[in-house]
């Protein structure tokens, strides 16, 4: 019995959809715009990300070691600010590779050279770069390193030269509330034109039903129960949301293609079309389950409070 009247459901969400097609339409068409903004929110979210990692990857502190010190030394010291919590990442530049390093960057500078050559040793130290899984951590990774807490030697003797944190603090500082500014705009813009998006298509299938009002008043005096009401109405809302779904990601598969190349040039490296690609499935998934979710939920609260059923 609920078998067969689920089935009697469907079928008449099917017909009421196919049959209304210029409201079916214009729902479809509403949640084509409602989920192009959330796919356009999926794929700005991911430029945000990608220059937030970019942001982040240029900030770093450099830790410069004494010139007398001792590689070994150096190494440990390597190893005891890899297990540091605060760090994501530990480089280390070798006296040579620092000297040599040097010497490229200044290769037009022929007075630099020849000062260079004249000296009978390497004047520059080593060089430990060190990357924070947030630029907030850097400071206390500076304080740490300053205290001398992991880096005296068993004699006593800080092998740290200088540490450049407290020079580039002010563009450290700049560069974490560009980061945090993006990600509290970011998310504060996804909350609204969703909330948006959202309304929007409520008041549409809002107005679809609506022209059905004397059927479901019909449906009601011959003794129709509420889910048999709602339930047509409601598959049709789902069959709006999954055709919308499925046309918008359609339509974002060339345009995506012919911002792809442009994004890449001047979007923190990030072509949207190969990301596009490459998650086409996990936004697919994003895209058809809102829709679904849209129509069902949309269909359901306009029914049951509009048209006091």
């Amino acid at each position: 019995m609920i078998s067969t009247n689920l089935k009697r459901v469907i079928r008449a969400g099917f017909i009421n959809f196919w049959r209304n097609g210029t409201v079916s339409f214009a729902s479809v068409l509403v949640m084509i715009i409602s989920l192009s903004v959330i796919t356009g929110l999926i794929l700005a979210d991911a430029v945000s990300e990608s220059m937030i990692a970019m942001l982040k990857e240029k900030v770093d502190i450099n830790i410069y070691i004494k010139t007398n010190v001792e590689e070994a030394e150096i190494l440990e010291l390597q190893e005891k600010l890899k297990v540091l919590p605060e760090v994501n990442s530990v480089e280390y530049t070798s006296k040579e590779e620092a000297l040599a390093n040097f010497k490229e960057r200044h290769r037009d500078n022929s007075l630099i050279l020849s000062s260079l050559d004249e000296l009978k040793e390497n004047p520059l130290g080593a060089v430990i770069s060190v990357k924070a899984k947030e630029p907030s951590q850097y400071e206390g990774i500076a304080n740490v390193l300053e205290s001398g807490e992991i880096s005296m030697t068993e004699d006593g003797v800080d092998i740290i030269d200088k540490v450049n944190f407290f020079q580039n603090k002010l563009v450290i500082d700049r560069l974490s509330k560009i980061i945090e500014s993006t990600q509290r705009i970011g998310f504060s813009a996804t909350i609204i034109l969703a909330i948006l998006a959202i309304f929007v298509t409520l008041n549409t299938i809002r107005l679809a039903i609506y022209t059905s009002r004397e059927e479901i008043s019909v449906m009601r005096l011959v003794g129709a129960g509420n889910w048999y009401i709602r339930g047509p109405f409601v598959v049709s809302g789902i069959m709006s949301g999954v055709f919308a779904a499925i046309i918008t990601l359609i339509i974002f598969y060339p345009l995506t293609i012919w911002v792809g190349d442009k994004t890449e040039s001047f979007l923190a490296g990030i072509n949207l079309y190969s990301y596009y690609k490459q998650n086409l499935l996990q936004i697919a998934f994003i895209i058809v389950s809102t829709g679904i979710i849209l129509g069902s939920v949309s269909s359901f609260i306009s029914v049951r409070r509009y048209l006091n059923v």
